[in-house]
């Protein structure tokens, strides 16, 4: 009877140390093991988010006159159409942006006396599409795939319309502007978007 006892007593405190220790080890699912030992949380994880391109759009019309003078500019091509950005890829997509922003004289096509928007990808002076297509031809230059370099139209916070390049990337949609050298997210700028080429084929363009 004593033996049963001490057997009794010893499995009750073994089921309770088994109860302890699984309440323990699931106490933070969502808490995983990092470097050195602390804890990550996964929810911190940054959401990567792209341009969702909608139905088929005109293309602007100074666009569709810049691909027949410029048919090597607006050609299909191949290669990814997201860069898997790398510290070095990073530093590339600073040093266009600021180089270009920086030697390139903003002009406003509306003064010009024709009267007319001319896309240009050449030259020292532009408006706001021109750098647009001059970082584009860079970063192809550089090796960068032409489906992952997009030109987009929008509007700034006061309203005035505008043209940047969209970079797709492991980190999502960046934003190449003349106004700033910060590159950023394109849901943390002041545009409102309008349109964008397809990434397949420049000469076609979506609504956002």
């Amino acid at each position: 009877m004593v033996r049963t006892g001490i057997e009794d007593m010893l499995k009750t405190l073994l089921a309770t140390a088994v109860v302890a220790m699984t309440a323990f080890t699931g106490a933070n699912p969502a808490a995983a093991a990092g470097p050195g030992g602390f804890a990550r949380n996964l929810r911190d994880t940054p959401t990567v988010s792209f341009i969702a391109a909608r139905a088929p759009t005109l293309a602007p019309f100074a666009h569709v006159k810049f691909c027949m003078q410029n048919p090597a500019e607006c050609k299909k091509s191949s290669g990814s159409s997201v860069i898997a950005m790398t510290s070095y890829r990073e530093s590339q997509l600073k040093r266009v942006n600021s180089s270009v922003n920086r030697s390139v004289r903003a002009v406003n096509d509306s003064s010009a006396t024709d009267g007319g928007d001319v896309w240009q990808v050449s030259g020292g002076s532009g408006d706001c599409e021109d750098f647009a297509l001059i970082k584009r031809k860079r970063l192809i230059a550089m090796g960068w795939s032409p489906r992952a370099l997009r030109i987009a139209v929008a509007r700034t916070g006061s309203g005035e319309g505008h043209a940047v390049l969209v970079v797709k990337t492991s980190r999502g949609d960046l934003v190449l502007d003349n106004r700033t050298a910060a590159i950023r997210n394109w849901k943390n700028t002041d545009l409102r978007w309008v349109k964008i080429q397809s990434g397949d084929n420049p000469r076609i363009w979506y609504n956002i």
